[in-house]
């Protein structure tokens, strides 16, 4: 897929006031500071489309970007840590399960995971709450680029056998580095078959 234009649209809080789900819409989450806004700036191929910043939890809003008219790129206040109180963590979480369960035209939700981590308990359980939900999603580790090969393989496999455990089917898996755009092509044409898949089951309802 070959992005021609990418434009912010609008942020909010409220679904209601998201734009009209007349388009595939994909939406990005993760653990605060997982690097989030580098991986859609690099999908993209702008450098501030999504806001970047050292200090985790910048996101607060539900975030929409218009790609090529085509679909919707999403970007959600990651959850865990983050510098703010215990009431605004709170309203974060009911907002981003509101939308979760709430926007119709949700086509996927890409899950971003540190690599350079073991499977860590706030990922897992929010995996689960996607499954729970039947809410379609991806695995997306970041940051490949800073740790050796070997580091990310061992973590990616750990992460694999504890999902293992209590999944049937694993969701699509895919290794990202924004600063290498590692990733980027096969991301894409991820999104450009489920694109495919959605128009051409409109067709088919017309």
């Amino acid at each position: 897929m070959d992005i021609k234009e990418a434009k912010f649209l609008m942020s909010n809080t409220k679904v209601e006031l998201c734009p009209a789900p007349d388009k595939p819409e994909y939406a990005f989450i993760g653990r605060s500071n997982v690097g989030k806004s580098s991986l859609i700036n690099m999908l993209t191929g702008q450098k501030g489309l999504a806001k970047t910043s050292s200090s985790p939890g910048k996101t607060q809003l539900i975030n929409h970007f218009l790609i090529n008219d085509r679909w919707y790129l999403v970007d959600l206040p990651g959850y865990g840590y983050a510098k703010v109180s215990k009431k605004s963590r709170e309203e974060w979480r009911r907002m981003i399960n509101f939308y979760l369960q709430k926007r119709e035209n949700l086509t996927c939700v890409f899950v971003l995971i540190d690599s350079r981590h073991e499977p860590l308990k706030q990922d897992l359980e929010f995996i689960d709450y996607l499954g729970n939900m039947g809410v379609p999603f991806a695995i997306v580790f970041t940051k490949l680029d800073k740790q050796s090969a070997l580091k990310t393989e061992a973590n990616v496999s750990a992460f694999t056998k504890k999902l293992n455990e209590t999944w049937e089917e694993l969701p699509p898996m895919f290794k990202t580095s924004s600063e290498k755009r590692v990733g980027r092509d096969e991301l894409l044409a991820y999104i450009e078959e489920i694109n495919v898949q959605v128009e051409q089951q409109q067709k088919q309802n017309i």
